[in-house]
């Protein structure tokens, strides 16, 4: 693979994570996952929504690879998958380290 396809695929995986913390149902549960690895019923009573809305948000956090399911009988168990966090994180560092903080020239105030 060249290094053009990689940078592609790794933005689309970038794009997609993103995209998943972009809606605050999402964050509440990536926030509750923080602390424990939670099965789908106990999601829905703390979140206070259905099993059919918060399965929706779940699978949009899973195919972003935010997290990981583990089936167990009858209910899912979720957990966070940090692998995609620390790829996020380094793809906003590249901004800080490589992008410049102060633009080159100062826009002037009209008079």
């Amino acid at each position: 693979m060249n290094i053009v396809k990689t940078v592609e695929a790794s933005t689309e995986i970038c794009l997609a994570g993103f995209h998943a913390l972009s809606d605050p149902l999402r964050i509440d549960v990536i926030e509750r996952l923080r602390r424990q690895e939670m099965c789908v019923c106990d999601l829905c009573e703390e979140l206070e929504v259905s099993q059919s809305k918060l399965s929706f948000h779940l699978r949009v956090l899973k195919d972003a690879g935010l997290v990981k399911a583990r089936p167990q009988g009858r209910w899912t168990y979720y957990s966070l998958d940090l692998v995609q966090f620390v790829a996020l994180e380094q793809y906003l560092a590249d901004y800080r380290r490589y992008s410049p903080i102060i633009p080159n020239r100062l826009c002037e105030a009209p008079a």
